[in-house]
């Protein structure tokens, strides 16, 4: 038996982020129209200051013949503050057939998940953002969201102004849509009709009122127990969206603010199925939060793996 090795940098040349967007829509709603295997998400602290351990496991698709395991520790003082591995195993024989590093392909396939819920529920005349949290995973959200629809001005705010001017830099040479630094939470919302968030924040920063009517707003810092950017005011007066019902009810921003099931409008695949609806009017407000699924990691990883072994990339090894 032998596995295969890739690194980041192997792992940014061989995917193609475009050529996953039908198979994401397929994906998520096979994950919430069928019963199957219920994806875990297992967490444990560490010693070091706001450090911890994250597995997901198994990583499912029908259309894929492997499954994966995700082993990642989160270190907010770092970068980048996530690390670890994605394993490949035959779903036949359970040979581990790749190992693959885990930050690049948690950033891409998380904003892509974001782009999607985000296109899918903003207003289709929605073109102004507002950027919280001026790191990587902010990055990748607007390069996946600049896929399915265009941009026309981002307005980018974080806690470090010198990330947001930096941010703000690299970003304006990337995408075509005009780029501004802000220094303070209201003027970043002040003329935004979409609010994309990726943040560490422990408590909610997003307030009822304070955003413009007919708003969408993503949410993909609160992926586990004690962290949230929305308030519960906020998620009150919004339709509300996720990724997965029972994990967002159980580790998610429902379960640090104590909220029950009656919050939550739909899962994001009952709106791409059609059985629920996403947005109704222009006016009204919504709200997706994504706490992060291992089939999601698997999307990504077996298209990497693919085009890898077709290539001849990557480093091969026999473990056993």
């Amino acid at each position: 038996m032998s596995t295969l090795i890739l690194t980041q940098a192997e792992i940014k040349e061989l995917c193609d982020l475009s050529a996953l967007i039908v198979p994401l829509k397929q994906a998520f709603i096979a994950h919430s129209t069928r019963t199957g295997i219920v994806p875990q998400r297992l967490g444990s602290s560490l010693p070091q200051a706001d450090a911890s351990a994250t597995a997901l496991l198994p990583g499912l698709l029908e259309s894929i013949p492997l499954y994966s395991v995700k082993v990642h520790s989160k270190f907010p003082g770092s970068q980048p503050a996530t690390k670890g591995a994605i394993l490949l195993f035959d779903q036949t024989t359970g040979d581990l057939k790749a190992v693959l590093e885990s930050s690049l392909i948690t950033a891409m396939r998380t904003g892509l998940v974001s782009a999607l819920a985000t296109h899918t529920l903003a207003r289709e005349d929605a073109w102004n953002v507002a950027l919280i949290g001026a790191g990587q995973q902010g990055r990748w959200q607007l390069r996946c969201l600049a896929m399915l629809r265009p941009l026309d001005q981002v307005v980018v705010y974080d806690s470090n102004p010198f990330a947001a001017g930096t941010f703000v830099a690299e970003m304006a040479r990337e995408l075509d849509a005009k780029f501004i630094p802000v220094a303070n939470l209201s003027e970043a919302l002040f003329d935004a009709s979409i609010v994309l968030c990726a943040t560490w924040s422990s408590f909610p920063f997003l307030f009822d009122g304070m955003l413009n009517e007919g708003t969408h707003v993503t949410s993909l810092g609160a992926d586990e127990l004690g962290k949230t950017e929305l308030s519960e005011d906020l998620i009150a007066g919004s339709s509300y969206f996720c990724d997965d019902r029972r994990l967002t009810l159980e580790q998610g921003t429902l379960a640090t603010l104590g909220l029950d099931e009656n919050t939550l409008s739909a899962e994001l695949g009952e709106v791409l199925a059609g059985l629920k609806p996403g947005r109704s009017y222009a006016e009204e407000q919504t709200l997706f939060t994504s706490i992060g699924l291992a089939w999601q990691d698997l999307l990504l990883a077996y298209q990497v793996y693919e085009r890898a072994m077709t290539q001849g990339v990557g480093l091969t090894l026999r473990l056993s």
